[in-house]
């Protein structure tokens, strides 16, 4: 027998967390798997361990939702920050280094589930195409921080640019990205 997902507004959501309702994990769990997921799994390319950091991130969101500031961003960003550091952390983490092997991406399909609100599709979908817009030195430092976990040392050497470079083409694409935004030059259409 199936059981039906657990569904909840980003406020009540947020108030059952914060309250601590048994409601809140099994909402958090239904709503956000799939992405947060997927934003792991992009970075580790390790189903197994992904879903390790998957749980260490859920448990890092119930311990620290009272940090979460609404007024600060959206709720799904927040999250998504806290997976990626999780995954990161890993990444950097001697036992990890030590112990990586090239994988596959098998089971690490960031598929668009119907758990993942549609405010949550439509972030990404306008992250990716202002990213797509950008010069391409600026994406490509881009892609490799943001989208597949380097950092910033491991893209100048990957790139094979300096240091300081790396951090200029990040910061200044970051920038034209927020001024398109700002500027209402993103739109479906273009």
């Amino acid at each position: 027998m199936k059981t039906k997902k657990l569904k909840l507004s980003e406020e009540m959501l947020i108030r059952a967390l914060r309250e601590r309702h048994p409601a809140g994990p099994k909402a958090l769990y239904d709503m956000y798997s799939g992405s947060l997921f997927g934003v792991i799994c992009r970075i580790l390319n390790d189903q197994a361990l992904s879903e390790d950091i998957l749980q260490e991130t859920f448990l890092k969101i119930w311990r620290s939702i009272d940090h979460y500031e609404p007024e600060k961003g959206r709720l799904f960003t927040w999250m998504v920050n806290i997976a990626r550091h999780q995954a990161i952390d890993r990444v950097r983490s001697k036992n990890y280094r030590n112990g990586q092997q090239t994988q596959g991406l098998e089971g690490c399909e960031d598929l668009a589930l119907p758990a993942e609100g549609i405010y949550d599709r439509a972030d990404r979908y306008f992250i990716r195409l202002g990213v797509e817009k950008l010069r391409s030195q600026e994406s490509e430092v881009i892609n490799l921080i943001y989208y597949q976990g380097y950092t910033h040392a491991e893209a100048a050497a990957a790139l094979g640019l300096p240091l300081g470079t790396v951090k200029t083409r990040l910061m200044m694409g970051l920038k034209r990205l927020r001024s398109f935004y700002t500027a209402g030059l993103l739109n479906v259409a273009s």
